[in-house]
């Protein structure tokens, strides 16, 4: 399959995109912002359950320990570049954005000397007639850089997540988990708003004097002013009321009971925890009884969330860079996965125990051929 150098007679056959994305960056209603920006602010930098959550992901993957086609390519996959670690920054930006973006940067004789990911919020696609990305347009403030993307050796990799509507963008987690963070953060926020106010819930003061009279303008600003510097705010939390004849205090709001306050963020914390992958038991949230204990999770971790996420990078900066290797790949050495050995020490068992197999026949099954041999050509 020809993969890159495509010629015109080969174009004409490709099916037609749509020329404008519709990605929406896990735009949802309400009050949660459209702006990616802005979402990653309010899910990742300000909510400790979505960026554990981020973290144990991309810092997982980036401390897989990794196999390569040749000690080359290895090493330019995991160096650091600016002081960014490539396979965690990429592994982040697709579970928040949904795409990642790695140029690379060659030197005057046309060899590949960096890879690094750009910030996917800042870059666009540019499409041919057909709709199909040609180049990438990276802007930062009213400087725009464009990168080639067509070709035998591209200036850049576009990696992304299945979006079902979307031809050209990724879908990432902040959208299907944008509902949880928030209820998240409003139920940290009211705790916070809860506690200033020393534990007690809002009310109001009636005026009931009982013989049906009003208060009047004069004394109605003046019992607001009273309250709003005597009572209102953390620092007059705890202080007691004088109630003047005819007032009663009336709480107005749920108490922490009747919201079920402790099952509410526990619950939203877990619905987070399920939108990025991550079993819940990992971020320490008590109630889940999915794992019957850590090392289940652990292994779930990497089963499902990190090493899928490592097949999509790798093959990815493995087809970008076809132009520059030959023949590369990139691959976790799961044998050295701690996570993972009580799974290969059981394969392993099971391969051993079927006498009607060759050694070499085992070794295969085992993924010790002459491919995987040595790990690095």
């Amino acid at each position: 399959m020809k993969l890159f150098g495509w010629k015109s007679a080969g174009r004409d056959v490709r099916p037609v995109l749509a020329r404008y994305g519709l990605w929406s960056a896990g735009r949802s209603s309400g009050e949660w912002a459209d702006d990616y920006a802005a979402q990653v602010r309010q899910g990742y930098c300000r909510n400790a359950v979505a960026q554990r959550a981020v973290r144990l992901v991309a810092q997982g993957l980036a401390g897989a320990p990794v196999t390569a086609s040749s000690s080359d390519l290895l090493a330019l996959v995991s160096a650091r570049s600016g002081g960014q670690a490539l396979t965690e920054t990429v592994a982040a930006h697709l579970l928040l954005h949904g795409n990642a973006y790695v140029q690379i940067m060659t030197d005057p004789a046309g060899q590949v000397v960096e890879l690094f990911a750009l910030r996917p919020e800042r870059v666009s696609v540019e499409a041919d007639a057909g709709g199909w990305p040609v180049a990438y347009r990276y802007r930062v403030g009213e400087r725009v850089t464009r990168l080639i993307a067509d070709g035998a050796r591209p200036e850049l990799v576009h990696l992304r997540s299945f979006h079902p509507l979307d031809d050209h963008y990724g879908l990432g987690c902040l959208g299907a988990a944008a509902g949880a963070i928030a209820l998240h953060n409003a139920a940290a926020r009211w705790n916070k708003a809860l506690l200033d106010n020393a534990a007690r819930p809002s009310g109001a003061l009636v005026h009931d004097p009982g013989d049906g009279s009003v208060l009047s303008r004069e004394q109605f600003e003046r019992l607001r002013t009273e309250m709003e510097a005597g009572f209102a705010g953390a620092g007059n939390a705890g202080r007691p009321m004088l109630l003047e004849g005819g007032l009663k205090w009336q709480a107005l709001s749920m108490t922490p009971a009747d919201m079920d306050f402790v099952g509410l963020k526990a619950a939203a914390a877990r619905e987070i925890a399920c939108g990025f992958g991550v079993p819940p038991m990992l971020l320490g949230l008590p109630g889940d009884a999915t794992y019957a204990n850590y090392r289940e999770a652990s292994r779930a971790l990497w089963r499902l969330a990190i090493l899928p996420l490592a097949d999509t990078i790798f093959a990815g900066l493995a087809q970008g860079l076809a132009g520059w290797f030959e023949a590369p790949w990139l691959r976790v050495d799961v044998d050295k996965v701690t996570a993972l050995a009580e799974d290969r020490e059981r394969l392993w068992a099971q391969v051993n125990a079927a006498g009607f197999l060759s050694d070499a026949e085992k070794r295969a099954m085992l993924g010790l051929n002459a491919d995987h041999a040595g790990g690095v050509a």
